[in-house]
């Protein structure tokens, strides 16, 4: 049985934090669509494509101290004309050295199906603290 969009979209993110919190690049991967835009929460940069996604997925699992992110749908709006939607919700990033968070705020996600696949078009994050 198939799920419904917005459940679908809820397992495709619990998935992305899962592979986030073990540094599993070949998880996400399939999780971004190949021109995937990322715009970061503090400084705004702008990572274009699955590929730079990628590359700063990996620096930061490489790192001494690296953050975990997770992000927490509140909502997922399902168009009914397109196969697309919005996830709107919370993210936090944990040291993991500490256990203590060093940022939060909100985030958009734009998702398109692709077959029987949800992708990850956009994500635009706001640090709020």
């Amino acid at each position: 049985m198939t799920p419904s969009p917005d459940l679908a979209i809820r397992l495709c993110r619990a998935s992305f934090n899962r592979a986030l919190a073990e540094a599993d690049l070949d998880a996400i991967a399939p999780l971004l669509a190949p021109n995937a835009i990322l715009i970061t929460g503090t400084d705004s940069a702008i990572l274009s494509g699955r590929k730079a996604q990628l590359l700063a997925w990996k620096r930061e699992f490489a790192a001494a101290d690296r953050t975990i992110y997770t992000r927490t749908a509140d909502a997922v709006q399902v168009s009914s004309v397109e196969p697309i939607a919005l996830e709107q919700g919370r993210w936090q990033g944990i040291a993991t050295t500490t256990g203590l968070p060093l940022a939060s705020g909100t985030y958009v996600a734009k998702w398109r199906r692709i077959g029987a696949d949800w992708v990850i078009e956009a994500e635009i994050y706001l640090t709020l603290a």
